[in-house]
């Protein structure tokens, strides 16, 4: 813990001395050891950093949709059981704390992230959850094992104040066979500047009901200052390292 405090220390650090962008790193939010936040407690949301996070929960059916948040490090539980586990083990840059994301098609509203005011984001860090790896990697009841061909895509979609699109960012977190199964970034910064960010997922397993393979994605570090090709990532491992 000492090392990840110190990493999270200079994640801070960077972003306020080198960029001014608030890193959003999910650290913030309490969680006992492995365990995760589905929205049961009625709230309808989360702040971390200086955004939102919306989340609707169902209590009479024990659903949620939006965002939960969690620290779960296990990469084996397959199906609905491995729905709050990245399968990556958790958070990116040796952190704890992760988001996961779940589109709901009968939500009134997509996971929405809300900024406190209107600014240009850099990126973030995205992987699949388990539920979905596995759905992907193997099949399921509902959906098919993926072949060449197929496809699993976020797309981020950004908007002003006003409610506009400032534009869209696709990210693949399956190409055929390739299923991602570590924490990928991806650069939103062709996005401008944006108040809020939504997000939706398209695959290519899609029936008469809708998208067979399982609506999640996880997410970790938005907005650090540097992508980790050349910036923040590689700071973060060389201190890691000592």
């Amino acid at each position: 813990m000492k090392k990840v405090a110190f990493l999270v220390f200079a994640v801070f650090f960077l972003s306020s001395t080198l960029a001014g962008a608030a890193v959003i790193d999910f650290e913030d939010l309490p969680l006992a050891a492995e365990s995760y936040w589905n929205g049961s407690d009625g709230s309808g949301g989360f702040t971390s950093g200086n955004a939102t996070f919306n989340n609707n929960y169902n209590a009479a059916w024990g659903a949620w949709d939006g965002f939960s948040y969690t620290n779960l490090t296990d990469t084996t539980t397959e199906g609905l059981n491995g729905q709050y586990s990245a399968i990556a083990g958790g958070g990116a840059l040796n952190t704890d704390t992760y988001v996961i994301a779940y589109c709901s098609t009968l939500a009134a509203s997509p996971p929405t992230v809300t900024f406190s005011s209107a600014q240009t984001v850099t990126g973030a860090y995205v992987t699949n959850n388990n539920f979905a790896y596995y759905s992907m990697l193997k099949g399921d009841q509902f959906a098919k094992k993926f072949e060449e061909g197929d496809w699993f895509t976020l797309t981020i979609t950004g908007k002003d104040a006003n409610g506009g699109v400032t534009g869209t960012v696709d990210f693949n977190l399956a190409t055929g066979t390739d299923i991602i199964n570590t924490w990928e970034w991806v650069d939103l910064s062709a996005l401008g500047t944006v108040k809020s960010l939504e997000f939706s997922l398209s695959s290519s397993d899609t029936g008469a009901f809708g998208m067979n393979t399982p609506a999640y994605f996880a997410m970790d570090f938005l907005n650090p200052p540097y992508e980790d090709s050349d910036g923040i990532g590689c700071f973060i491992e060389a201190v890691s390292s000592r």
